[in-house]
């Protein structure tokens, strides 16, 4: 799937150091290597401050970017990884026969070496997983191919919306909206505004007719055209 553009200027943010850009850059020569380097700031980025690391199998668990490492995903990321140490963008230790990579700041570097001399372990618990994603359908595309146009009113509402409702819900409430042929997005806000409320049932996706009534006769129904 072809790049579109950045959704909006509210989109979030991953942070990079500007000595990356002056001092480190210059010396990445290799597109598998900066590729990785970016990914694993995003990832670093987006984990509990106790949990700030990547592991080759982070890396090699994420579809979309091992897809850009074939044939052997494991053996080119590794390489890749080893020399954004080499260029110490990373560092990285070993425990219990797995190698975590930090990036070399000053937390990334004391916690590397509390784990070389053992003073520190991997935190016990869930830690989120977060993948690449450029098979699930862009709201923006979304709502551009089945709402309207896309203002910068409507980018910064749909910003807002993906902040506060899971990405599944705005989509569903998208797709009800274009099946009863209410193209607005006061309609898909009422839906999205109702599930919150009342909570998500079943019922919204198998019985459109049923649902429908709900927001029309419902608290939202002063606001949607029928």
């Amino acid at each position: 799937m072809a790049f579109d553009g950045f959704r909006s200027s509210r989109e979030k943010l991953t942070p990079l150091p500007e000595t990356f850009f002056t001092k480190a850059l210059p010396e990445v020569d290799d597109l598998g290597e900066l590729k990785t380097i970016l990914y694993a700031f995003w990832f670093i980025h987006q984990q509990q401050r106790d949990m700030q690391y990547i592991t080759l199998a982070d890396l090699t668990a994420d579809e979309v970017l091992a897809g850009n490492f074939q044939p052997e995903p494991g053996h080119l990321l590794h390489e890749a990884i080893e020399r954004a140490v080499q260029h110490q963008v990373l560092t990285s230790a070993q425990f219990q026969e797995t190698t975590y990579y930090f990036l070399n700041t000053p937390r990334g570097r004391a916690a590397c070496q509390a784990m070389r001399q053992g003073k520190w372990a991997t935190p016990e618990g869930i830690r989120p997983v977060f993948e690449l994603q450029n098979e699930r359908p862009n709201l923006f595309r979304l709502y551009e191919e089945n709402i309207g146009p896309l203002t910068p009113l409507i980018s910064d509402t749909l910003q807002e919306a993906e902040e506060t409702y899971p990405t599944e819900w705005i989509e569903d409430a998208i797709r009800i909206a274009v099946e009863k042929n209410i193209r607005n997005w006061r309609y898909i806000d009422a839906i999205l505004k109702s599930w919150q409320k009342e909570g998500r049932v079943e019922k919204d996706r198998r019985n459109p007719q049923e649902n429908r009534q709900k927001y029309i006769e419902g608290d939202y129904g002063d606001i949607i055209e029928h």
